[in-house]
């Protein structure tokens, strides 16, 4: 059974860093891509970045390319977000999930198109002056 608790969300003001947690239990972490998504009210589910395996491969939503930083320890069962310059708009709710993962509307979905359900409660962030 996949469980995950994100965390390290906070308010900061634009331009501030947070650096968010992910750890994964019930699968054997380091043979899955993981990916970082966020929910805003509105907009749905965004998927922001995902991490291969090793790190090798790597990939982020267009708005967060060179602010945003995904890594992996595998030894730790952990995936990370480091997110820099942050902006108002990155405002939202951040989730981890397990795989290479696409979003549309209210819904994510995994290689082979079925639909995940596997979200942990998120972490909130919050960019505000």
């Amino acid at each position: 059974q996949v469980q995950v608790v994100e965390s390290g969300g906070g308010v900061v003001q634009p331009g501030g860093s947070l650096r968010l947690s992910c750890v994964a239990s019930g699968f054997l972490f380091s043979n899955y891509t993981m990916s970082w998504v966020r929910q805003t009210p509105g907009k749905g589910l965004e998927w922001v970045s995902d991490i291969s395996v090793h790190g090798k491969n790597i990939y982020y939503k267009d708005s967060v390319k060179g602010r945003f930083t995904i890594s992996r320890d595998n030894a730790k069962n952990t995936l990370y977000l480091q997110m820099n310059s942050l902006k108002p708009e990155d405002t939202a709710v951040y989730y981890c999930g397990q795989g290479q993962l696409r979003c549309a509307g209210d819904a994510c979905y995994a290689k082979g198109g079925y639909k995940y359900n596997d979200w942990g409660r998120g972490t909130r962030v919050a960019v505000s002056s």
